[in-house]
C-alpha cells in the first residue's frame, strides 16, 4: 500500500502491527538506511542480535528464492518477533515478493533497501498492491526540512544557533539525510560545553573541514584503486594533523554517494554526481568510480569503514592503523573490479 505524505513520519515513529513488510526506496540513501533502522527496531530494539535479525541482499535472495519464507518463518531462540533486513533490493527481487505477500510465512517484520524506482517497478508495485506491505519514498530534504532537522538536533543537544549559522549550514549541508547528521553532530561534539550559541565561525570552522582537498584525495584513492595515490594522500594527511577518525568519515561520506549512484544505476536511473554534491573538477573520476563498484560491495565497504571508525575509538589499535588497513582494503577491491 501507499502511505500519504503526511503518514509517513508518522509510521516510521510507530509502525501498523498488521504490516509485515516495508519497502525504502528513492535518490536519499542516508534517510533509506535512517528509516530502516528505526522501523526494524519496533520489532526489535537490538539490531545486532543474531537469534532476532537476519542480514540478507537482494542478489542473495536472487540465488536462493526460498530464503525469504524460511527466515520470515523461522522461530528466535529466545522469543520475541523477528526481523529480516534486506538491503540492495531491485526489481530482480519483484516477483519473488508478489509471491510472498499472495502466501505470506511466519510473522517476521520485513525490512527492505532499495535505490531510486519508478512508479512501474515490479518491487515497487509488489508493495504497493499489497494490504500487508507499505511501500516508502526517501528523497533529497529540501531546505525546509533540512532547516527543521538540524533545529531538532540542536535543540535536543540543549543548545542554541545563531540565525546567520543556520543559513550557513542550509547552504553547505549536502542532500542526504545520513551526511547531514553526521556533520551537524560532528558541529554539536565541537561546540562541547560552551554554552553560547552556534555561530557562523563554528560553522566554518567545523563544515568547512568536510571539504578539505587531500582528504578528499584519500578516499577517491581508496574508491579508485589508486595504492600511490592512497599513501600520497595519507602522508600529507598525517602532515597537516589531521586526524585518522576525519578521514575515514570522509570516506565514508564519498562511500554513500558511490552507493546512491551505483543503486540509481542499477534501478536503471542514472544520478547526476553534481546533484550528490560531487564538485566539477572530480566529476569524471567518480562517475569512473560508479562502473567499480556494485550497490552490495559498497554496502560491505561502507562496514569496513564504520568498523575501522569504532576500532579506532574503543580498541587498543592504533587510529592510523586502523583507518590505512580499511582504505587499503577498499583500493584492493577496487583494482580487482577494474
Amino acid at each position: 500500500m501507499k502511505l500519504a505524505a503526511r503518514e509517513v513520519e508518522g509510521f516510521v515513529k510507530r509502525p501498523r502491527p498488521d504490516i509485515r513488510a516495508v519497502l525504502l526506496f528513492g535518490s536519499d540513501a542516508g534517510l533509506i538506511r535512517e528509516r530502516a533502522k528505526a522501523i526494524a527496531r519496533s520489532a526489535c530494539e537490538d539490531l545486532n542480535d543474531p537469534f532476532r535479525v537476519a542480514t540478507l541482499t537482494g542478489a542473495q535472495l536472487q540465488d536462493d528464492p526460498a530464503r525469504l519464507a524460511d527466515e520470515a518463518a523461522a522461530m528466535a531462540l529466545t522469543g520475541g518477533r523477528r526481523v529480516v533486513m534486506i538491503s540492495g533490493a531491485g526489481d530482480r527481487n519483484g516477483k519473488l515478493f508478489a509471491g510472498f505477500f499472495d502466501a505470506p510465512a511466519g510473522d517476521a517484520l520485513i525490512v527492505v533497501e532499495a535505490g531510486e524506482l519508478t512508479a512501474r517497478s515490479s518491487l515497487r508495485v509488489a508493495f504497493e498492491d499489497s494490504n500487508i506491505a507499505v511501500a516508502l519514498g526517501c528523497y533529497a530534504d529540501d531546505q525546509r526540512v533540512l532547516q527543521g532537522l538540524a533545529e531538532d538536533m540542536v535543540k535536543e543537544a540543549g543548545k542554541k544557533i545563531a540565525p546567520e549559522a543556520m543559513a550557513y549550514l542550509l547552504d553547505n549541508l549536502g542532500a542526504d539525510r545520513m551526511i547531514t547528521r553526521g556533520e551537524i553532530a560532528k558541529l554539536l561534539l565541537y561546540k562541547g560545553e560552551d554554552a553560547t550559541p552556534i555561530s557562523l565561525e563554528d560553522c566554518e570552522a567545523v563544515i568547512g573541514d568536510s571539504s578539505t582537498l587531500f582528504l578528499d584525495d584519500a578516499a577517491f584513492a581508496a574508491f579508485g584503486g589508486d595504492f600511490n595515490l592512497l599513501t600520497d594522500a595519507l602522508t600529507r594527511c598525517e602532515g597537516a594533523g589531521e586526524s585518522p577518525v576525519a578521514i575515514l568519515r570522509v570516506a565514508q561520506k564519498h562511500g554513500q554517494k558511490l552507493h546512491l549512484a551505483a543503486a540509481g544505476r542499477e534501478s536503471g536511473n542514472r544520478m547526476d554526481p553534481q546533484r550528490l554534491g560531487v564538485h566539477w573538477t572530480r566529476r569524471d573520476g567518480f562517475e569512473r568510480q560508479t562502473k567499480l563498484w556494485s550497490s552490495d560491495r559498497l554496502m560491505r565497504a561502507l562496514e569496513i569503514l564504520t568498523d575501522a571508525e569504532l576500532m579506532a575509538k574503543s580498541t587498543g589499535m592504533p587510529a592510523a592503523a586502523a583507518c590505512g588497513d580499511a582504505l587499503l582494503r577498499i583500493a584492493r577491491a577496487a583494482r580487482v573490479s577494474r
